[in-house]
């Protein structure tokens, strides 16, 4: 059984956090009892909020990311989390060397677990212009939106 989950992109700035709040809001609404969080797994933007775009497009959608400082990922992310769902098969790579290998399914990609067939990676909006984070915020629903009907079902 599922009762975390840490979702995890490259600095933790721009699509986990968003992930985080999207999820942290959908499963409340579901009435899921699921612990979530998120981290990079660089360490560039360690104790930043998260990007001023990625906030302005949450909030247009109702989510809050003001709150979110961003963290590395580290070894006991392995023992308190129940799954660990990366952005896109880079950092998906990095869990796995950061883990050296973690049984059955715990990592993967978060698109992908969740049942999205395309885009299989989450693409990253940093480099991009403000639409590129409005797209995220819908991006981010649609894959929650699967990973709940997939916790759902079992």
């Amino acid at each position: 059984m599922i009762r975390s989950i840490l979702f995890v992109c490259l600095g933790n700035i721009c699509r986990s956090p968003l992930v985080e709040a999207v999820a942290r809001k959908r499963f409340a609404e579901a009435e899921l009892d699921i612990d979530v969080a998120s981290c990079g797994t660089g360490g560039w933007h360690v104790g930043a909020g998260a990007d001023s775009r990625m906030c302005k497009a949450a909030f247009a959608s109702g989510y809050e990311l003001d709150a979110h400082r961003a963290r590395q990922l580290h070894a006991t992310d392995f023992e308190r989390y129940d799954l660990l769902l990366a952005m896109d098969l880079d950092n998906l790579r990095e869990i796995n060397r950061v883990a050296h290998s973690l049984p059955g399914e715990r990592a993967a990609l978060f698109l992908e677990w969740a049942g999205i067939a395309s885009p299989r990676e989450f693409p990253d909006p940093y480099y991009g212009e403000q639409a590129g984070f409005t797209q995220s915020v819908a991006l981010a629903e649609q894959g929650v939106t699967g990973l709940i009907e997939r916790l759902r079902a079992g």
